[in-house]
Formats: structure tokens, C-alpha cells, sequence
């Protein structure tokens, strides 16, 4: 029996009816012999971490642009909702390594620049009567980008939450990726106004009294609560939720962010120069294809679709420094460093 054997009849025996085996996935699209000491799902966030576009996560922006050292990247919000997923899952007696594979996996796709990044290149591919959402840019990064275009070959179960995490696609089948969905929302929620105390954008008597006496007043009270709700409240059913009254005052929370900070706020005070900067990028490379790197020219692709494809996996830093090089005269861009 392989070291994987026994952890397949260790879920077997010790998760809920309602987990996802791993031996019970519904695979990969091209077979793979399997591990001897791994699981399908921990075969899974391996490859994820090991990736090149999670290492770029630590480079790209949350919601502070050009933040200090403590605030959140897409790295460290990944993270977080990894650790936050994985306590719910525990709870519940779900497959942990599924969680986490969805969980490290579920922001591979996004901009630079965070939503104000994604927001630009939607706004972009609205005039080509396309779109651009970040979480169906994570499932191509993984199907497809990765590996010089030969994808990381992840299960049917991974990819299927990875496209599922967001509020713009249907919900995931499982109730691990629906675990995730759901800890994305907890954990940006409550780091976002950590960063913004931080940030001076809110004061601690701004944030709503309300609902600061249901979920808590500091961050970690409010992830306790907001975990233990969704952990005895979905206990024993087939989906994952949160107590009602636990669920409005997150809800209206999350408004509340939107308008202080998501919206109107120094936060965003930056928008004007991304869009400027990626769209000046964007036009760039559709009128120079060949400045394109070689790899992503890809065959039977629109050109637009490879234009994306390299913008949309580009760090902060490194977009700034390519519209440095495209469009600031050496001179002048060797005073300014």
C-alpha cells in the first residue's frame, strides 16, 4: 500500500459523507500515472505553488497601489484566505487539501494593479464585445499559460472552484470550492479595513457601530465570528452558509467598504495613471506584435487574446517598468530613478 493509498482510505474513514475524495475525482483532462505518495489534491497545490504566476502574486496589488511593506499584496490575500478555508474545512470535516488547492489558485489570473487593473482591461475588451473577469483568467492561466502553454493539468474539482470563486460565475459543485467562495469574501473584507485603518483612510470611529457589535471590533474577532457561523451553520447540510443575521451585517459591512474605500477613496486616487498605463501598453502591442515575448504568440489565438494574456500575467512592477522603457526617453527616465 503507497503512503497516497493511505491517505485515500484515511478520508475514506474520517471526512464527512458530504467531502470530495480524492480518489473519487473526476480527473484530469489529459491521465496522469499517479503519485505514490501524494493525493490528487495535494498533487494539485503542489504544482499551484510552485508555479510562476503564484510567485508573481507577491508583486501585485490588492486594493493600496504602491502600498508600504505591511499591507496586503495578492500573495498575502491569497494566503489569508487559504488559512481561512482551511479552518472552515477542518470544522466540517471537508477534504483540506482540495480547499487549499482552490484556495492558492483562485487569484492566478488577476491584473496589476488589482480590480483597478482588471476594471481597465474589461473596459478595454467591452469595445471588442469581449470581457474580462479575473477568476476565468485564473482557470486559463492554470489550463493553459502555465508551463510555456502546456497548463499544470490540474482536476476537474480544482479548476471547477478556482472559476467559481467569484460573485460573477455560478457556484462551485463542491463544498470545498464553495468554502473558498466564501472565505474570499471574509478575508479581503476584513484585511481591507485593517489596511485602510492603517492607511489613514478610515478611523476606528467611522466603521459602523452596528455592525461592529455583531461580528467584533477587531479583525480577528470578526474572522472568528464570521468562521464559527459559517462552520455551525452549515454543518450537517449539502451547502455552506453563514446565520442570517451574521450574513446581513457582512453584507452591509461590504457595502459600507465599497462606498468609503473601494470606491470613493485616496485608495483609488491612483485609477487615473493605471488606466492611462495599461491601455497605452495594450495599444502598444496590438499595433507591434512582435514586441510581443515569443511565447505568446500563440497559434489560432486572436491577437488581442495573446495581448491579454501577457498584460493581464505582468506584476505592478513590471508593467511599470515596461511603459518606462516604451514611452519615457531614456534620458529622462535615468534622472527620475
Amino acid at each position: 500500500m503507497t503512503i497516497r493509498n493511505k491517505w485515500e482510505d484515511f478520508e475514506e474513514q474520517n471526512l464527512s459523507k458530504n467531502a470530495s475524495l480524492s480518489k473519487a475525482s473526476q480527473g484530469r483532462e489529459i491521465f496522469e500515472v499517479p503519485c505514490g505518495l501524494r493525493t490528487e489534491y495535494q498533487r494539485d497545490r503542489d504544482r499551484i505553488i510552485h508555479s510562476k504566476a503564484f510567485r508573481r502574486l507577491m508583486h501585485k496589488t490588492q486594493v493600496f497601489i504602491s502600498p508600504g511593506d505591511h499591507y496586503r499584496t495578492r500573495l498575502t490575500h491569497t494566503l489569508e484566505v487559504s488559512a481561512i478555508a482551511r479552518t472552515i474545512a477542518r470544522g466540517l470535516r471537508l477534504n483540506e487539501d482540495l480547499t487549499e488547492a482552490i484556495a492558492l489558485g483562485h487569484d492566478l489570473g488577476h491584473t496589476p494593479f488589482g480590480h483597478s487593473g482588471e476594471k481597465v482591461i474589461d473596459e478595454i475588451l467591452k469595445k471588442q464585445g469581449l470581457h474580462f473577469y479575473h477568476n476565468e483568467q485564473s482557470l486559463r492561466v492554470v489550463e493553459v499559460l502555465e508551463k510555456n502553454g502546456k497548463g499544470l493539468n490540474l482536476t476537474f474539482e480544482v479548476r471547477d472552484g478556482i472559476l467559481g470563486h467569484s460573485g460573477k460565475s455560478k457556484m462551485p459543485i463542491t463544498l470545498e470550492g464553495q468554502i473558498v467562495r466564501i472565505s474570499d469574501r471574509v478575508a479581503y473584507l476584513n484585511h481591507d479595513i485593517d489596511d485602510a485603518l492603517r492607511g489613514g483612510i478610515l478611523k476606528e470611529a467611522d466603521l459602523p457601530k452596528e455592525e461592529l457589535d455583531i461580528l467584533g471590533t477587531t479583525n480577528s474577532a470578526r474572522i472568528n465570528k464570521l468562521v464559527e457561523s459559517i462552520i455551525y451553520s452549515s454543518e450537517g447540510y449539502n451547502t455552506i452558509k453563514m446565520d442570517k443575521d451574521i450574513q446581513a451585517a457582512m453584507d452591509r459591512l461590504r457595502v459600507y467598504m465599497f462606498d468609503h474605500v473601494y470606491i470613493n477613496s485616496k485608495a483609488k486616487e491612483e485609477e487615473a495613471k493605471v488606466e492611462r498605463l495599461l491601455t497605452e501598453l495594450f495599444d502598444y502591442y496590438l499595433e507591434n506584435v512582435d514586441a510581443l515575448p515569443r511565447e505568446y504568440h500563440k497559434n489560432g489565438n486572436e491577437l488581442i487574446v495573446n495581448v491579454v494574456d501577457y498584460i493581464s500575467g505582468m506584476t505592478d512592477s513590471y508593467a511599470i517598468k515596461i511603459f518606462k522603457e516604451l514611452f519615457l526617453p531614456k534620458g529622462y527616465k535615468e534622472k527620475i530613478e
